[in-house]
């Protein structure tokens, strides 16, 4: 995946995801990406600066943030667990989930936001616009296995929304 800066012909400033520099040229040369603000399909990469992280420096975070983690999660923590308390690493991991699943939540509310809602018509809706029988447009709905099998099959791109806990009970 790859995210690029992107600019409408009318100023409007937004990010957007590819699968990779040659998918975003694909799309972009069949003006299917639109401004989310007006539409526009006059849209063009902009200046960005990238953000590289040497592994030495992210492994050298990460173990920063988790020993933090563990140090604020351990001062909350009884000294002597009782019967049937948490362990200092479970509580840990019920954060860090937490925190994950509210960022997914997020990310999944601004997609649904800035799309379509199209249901059980997904795949047919997924090939009109792949073979610009419609204008280019965000849209999700559902398809079963077989369907989005047919689909990568086709050629045409699309990503499942971000699975949240209560989507599983």
């Amino acid at each position: 995946m790859i995210r690029y800066s992107l600019k409408c012909r009318k100023d409007h400033a937004f990010e957007s995801w590819f699968a990779s520099s040659a998918a975003y040229d694909a799309l972009a040369a069949k003006k299917q990406i639109a401004c989310p603000t007006c539409g526009s399909r006059s849209v063009a990469k902009t200046l960005m600066a990238p953000q590289v992280v040497k592994s030495e420096a992210k492994s050298a975070s990460k173990r920063a943030a988790k020993a933090a983690a563990a140090r604020a999660v351990a001062a909350q923590a009884p000294e002597v667990p009782g019967p049937g308390a948490p362990a200092a690493e479970d509580v840990q991991r019920v954060v860090a989930n937490k925190e994950l699943v509210a960022a997914i939540r997020k990310l999944r509310a601004e997609l649904q936001e800035k799309s379509e809602y199209v249901g059980r018509r997904f795949p047919e809706e997924a090939r009109k616009i792949h073979h610009e029988g419609v204008p280019a447009r965000g849209i999700y709905g559902e398809a079963t296995a077989e369907e989005a099998k047919a689909l990568m099959e086709e050629g045409i791109d699309f990503l499942p929304l971000p699975a949240l806990p209560e989507d599983h009970n």
